[in-house]
């Protein structure tokens, strides 16, 4: 099978604009702490400090900011899954499957439970109006994919494909866009592997202007993107490509553009 886009490139790509937030910390505390599924918890927060809070991009981070085994600071990005300005409320989504710092404190997370985050420092807005989106990502991407499907109104479409471990990993997103939901199954121990995520977008015929969104292992973003623009021909001014994770590094992330 040909697998050459044929992409009709006389429409612009959107363009991704940049907006800088005044960068401070704040101080919180757990509402409450549920485990959407066995490998994700979903923590609440609630203070004062979020009445400027600003996100203004599903794909964000903020820096969650725990002490260290030595005194000093750990801090890792976490997307805002959702915010309430009005009432002072700030979700995260936890992955479990780490043994870090930030892990083991959400493991360990209380009601009452302080904790203090930074930024976000700044937004990456796609800019106009995008009405069909390919979402790509692993366990760590699923809140910021969660996040853009339940934002998105009803004249979005929108192909996910997620990979979890197994079934029970599995998330719902109520959403006013048309969503197709694509989960693929492999152990945690194969989250480097590239491979089921690429079989998988095999099978899917990207229709024009359609904007895709990548983020997971670093390897594993930089193959589903040479995949897309080497095989499939797909332009790379409509692709959004994020290494979320390196494995074997803490704290490392890297951007593809």
């Amino acid at each position: 099978m040909d697998n050459k886009q044929s992409t009709d490139h006389s429409f612009p790509a959107p363009s991704i604009e940049r907006v800088r937030h005044e960068l401070r910390r704040r101080f919180l505390t757990i509402e409450s702490v549920t485990d959407i599924t066995p490998g994700m918890r979903r923590i609440v927060l609630k203070g004062e400090d979020l009445a400027d809070f600003t996100s203004l991009a599903p794909d964000d981070h903020i820096k969650i900011i725990v002490p260290g085994a030595d005194g000093a600071e750990e801090r890792r990005d976490y997307t805002p899954r959702r915010y309430d300005n009005a009432a002072r409320r700030l979700t995260i989504d936890f992955a479990l499957h780490e043994a870090g710092p930030i892990t083991q404190w959400a493991i360990d997370a209380r009601v009452g439970t302080p904790l203090e985050i930074g930024g976000p420092r700044g937004s990456a807005v796609v800019a106009g109006t995008v009405n069909r989106w390919l979402l790509i990502g692993d366990e760590t991407a699923l809140p910021a994919i969660g996040r853009r499907i339940e934002e998105s109104g009803a004249e979005t479409t929108i192909t996910t494909i997620a990979a979890v471990a197994d079934p029970q990993e599995q998330q719902s997103f109520e959403t006013s866009a048309t969503l197709t939901m694509l989960w693929v199954y492999r152990p945690l121990s194969d989250a480097t592997n590239a491979e089921p995520l690429i079989v998988a977008l095999a099978g899917i015929d990207i229709v024009p202007q359609t904007f895709v969104w990548i983020a997971a292992e670093a390897s594993v973003v930089r193959a589903i993107r040479s995949y897309l623009t080497e095989d499939r021909g797909y332009p790379l001014s409509w692709i959004k490509a994020s290494g979320y994770w390196v494995k074997g590094k803490a704290d490392t992330t890297e951007k593809f553009g």
